[in-house]
C-alpha cells in the first residue's frame, strides 16, 4: 500500500500485492531487482494490473470499515483448477478452459482454429496428432519468433558499443543499467507475451559483475584486464584456518574463457579425466550393492556400508577360504582404486599444467583480445538468456496445451470400463486359488465384492 504525504487532489490508495515476486535463498524470501523495478514502475505510473495492484477508492475502504488487508482489495491467487463434469464423462476439452488462454490465443489469432476442429462449440478436440510440431510450425508462432529476433538482431551491437567499444571511462556504472533496460523495454514494446521484467532481470544477472569489472578497469585502467592474481583459499592444518595459495584467478578475464578458446584439447582431456573419476565413483557403489548384506559387515567394508577399506581389500585377496566371486569383485575394486590414483595425478599436473599456459596467455591479451573476451563475459550470456525468452513462452504454452489434452483423454465411463474388467479378470484367478475353508469363505466372499456370482 502506498501512501503520500502530499496527496494533492488524488482521492485513492494505490495497493500493491507484491508477495508473489520473489526468490528463496535458504529459508528467506528475497525481493528480485526486477520485483523492486516492477512495483517502483507500478507506482510511478499508479497502474492497476491484474493480480497486482489496483488503485481503491477512499469510498471502498470506508465501506471495508477501513480494513487494509491487501487481498481485500488485490487477489494475487491462482485460479483453482476445476473439473468439467461432462467432459469428464464424455470427453473433449471444455472451449471454457480454452478462453482461460486468451493472452495466447490474442498473440497467435489463427493458432487455436489451426489446432482444434470443431471451434464455437461447447466442447472441442485436437485435429493435430503432434501438438508440439503443429504449434511450432504455424505461422503465428514462427512470425513471433521472428519479430523477436528483429528486434534483437542488433542488440549485442548495441551493447558492445555502450560497454566495450566507447570511453569505458566515461561511463557511469549507476546509471547505465537503467540506460540498458530502457533500450531492452523499448525493444519488447510491441512484442506480445514476454513479461519485460524478466527480460529485466537477465539484465540483472549478469551487471553486478560487469559494474565490477568496469570500475576496475576505470580506477586501474584497461591493461588491468591483464592481471592475474593468486588465487587465495581456506584450509585447515593442525586444527587451524590457514590462507594458502591455490594457483591463479583472472583479474578480469575468466580463467575458463581463455582456456576454452586457446587450449580448448587440453580443457576437453581434463574434463573426460573428471567424467572418468565420477564414473568410477559410480563403479564403486555398484561393486558395493552387488554385496550381500553378510558380506558387507566383513572387514574390507567399513562400519557404514559405503565404501570399500583398502587395506583390507588387500589382505583379504590374499585369504585362501575367500569366496571366488568375493574375490573378483575385490580385484576389481583393486583395479578401480589403481585408476583412479592415476587420474587424480594426471589431473593434478595437467591443470597445473593449464594454469600457467592460461595465466600466461592472459598476461599477453592485445586490446583487441581483451575486448573479445570482455564480450563473451559480458554481452553473451544477456543475449543468449534473452533469446530464450520466446522459446520458453511457446513450450510453455504447449505444457498447458499436452496437460489439457490429457486431463479429459480418459472418461469415467472408460474408468468404469476398465475398473470392471479388472474385477472380472480378478473373479477368474480367485477360482484358481485353493485353501483351507475359512480361506475359500474368504475369497467366495471377496468375490461377490467383486461383482462375481
Amino acid at each position: 500500500m502506498v501512501l503520500k504525504q502530499q496527496r494533492g487532489d488524488c482521492n485513492d490508495v494505490l495497493i500493491i500485492d507484491a508477495s508473489k515476486g520473489f526468490e528463496k535463498i535458504g529459508k528467506n524470501n528475497k525481493l528480485r531487482s526486477s520485483d523492486i523495478k516492477r512495483i517502483v514502475d507500478t507506482v510511478s505510473a499508479r497502474k492497476n494490473v491484474d493480480k497486482f495492484s489496483r488503485t481503491v477508492s477512499r469510498e471502498e475502504i470506508r465501506k471495508n470499515d477501513y480494513n487494509l488487508n491487501i487481498p481485500r482489495y488485490v487477489d494475487s491467487s491462482e485460479n483453482a483448477e476445476s473439473w468439467d463434469i461432462y467432459a469428464s464423462m464424455f470427453g473433449g476439452i471444455p472451449a471454457k478452459e480454452l478462453d482461460g488462454l486468451s493472452t495466447y490465443w490474442n498473440a497467435f489469432p489463427n493458432l487455436r482454429s489451426a489446432l482444434f476442429g470443431d471451434n464455437g462449440a461447447e466442447y472441442v478436440h485436437f485435429s493435430v496428432e503432434d501438438i508440439k510440431k503443429a504449434v511450432h510450425e504455424h505461422s503465428d508462432v514462427t512470425g513471433f519468433a521472428s519479430l523477436f529476433e528483429t528486434a534483437f538482431a542488433d542488440l549485442d551491437t548495441y551493447l558492445y558499443d555502450e560497454l566495450i567499444g566507447c570511453d569505458q571511462t566515461a561511463i557511469n556504472t549507476s546509471k547505465e543499467e537503467s540506460t540498458l533496460s530502457d533500450n531492452i523495454f523499448a525493444r519488447l514494446a510491441d512484442i506480445p507475451l514476454v513479461d519485460v521484467y524478466e527480460a529485466y532481470q537477465i539484465l540483472d544477472n549478469e551487471w553486478s559483475r560487469i559494474a565490477i569489472d568496469l570500475e576496475i578497469i576505470q580506477t586501474e585502467g584497461f591493461g588491468a584486464a591483464r592481471q592475474v592474481d593468486p588465487n587465495m583459499v581456506i584450509k585447515r592444518k593442525d586444527n587451524k584456518e590457514i590462507e594458502v595459495q591455490e594457483g591463479w584467478i583472472g583479474h578480469v578475464i575468466p580463467f575458463g574463457l581463455v582456456q576454452s578458446a586457446y587450449f580448448f584439447d587440453e580443457l576437453s582431456k581434463l574434463n573426460e579425466y573428471e567424467t572418468r573419476l565420477s564414473k568410477i565413483a559410480s563403479e564403486y557403489e555398484k561393486l558395493l550393492d552387488g554385496l550381500s548384506e553378510e558380506d558387507k559387515s566383513r572387514a574390507f567394508v567399513n562400519d557404514d556400508k559405503t565404501a570399500f577399506v583398502a587395506a583390507e581389500v588387500k589382505k583379504s585377496i590374499k585369504v585362501r577360504d575367500v569366496e571366488d566371486e568375493i574375490i573378483a569383485v575385490l580385484k576389481k575394486y583393486t583395479d578401480l582404486a589403481k585408476e583412479e590414483k592415476t587420474l587424480k595425478k594426471q589431473i593434478k599436473e595437467d591443470n597445473a599444467a593449464l594454469i600457467i599456459k592460461t595465466k600466461a596467455a592472459i598476461e599477453q591479451l592485445t586490446d583487441e583480445q581483451i575486448r573479445e573476451f570482455l564480450k563473451a563475459k559480458w554481452i553473451t550470456p544477456v543475449v543468449t538468456e534473452l533469446f530464450k525468452l520466446p522459446v520458453n513462452i511457446v513450450n510453455e504454452l504447449i505444457s498447458k496445451l499436452e496437460v489439457l489434452s490429457k486431463k479429459y483423454e480418459t472418461t469415467f465411463e472408460e474408468v468404469d470400463e476398465e475398473i470392471k474388467e479388472t474385477e472380472k479378470s480378478l473373479c477368474t484367478m480367485i477360482d484358481d486359488l485353493v485353501g483351507n475353508d475359512f480361506d475359500m469363505q474368504g475369497l467366495a466372499e471377496l468375490k461377490k465384492l467383486l461383482g462375481g456370482v
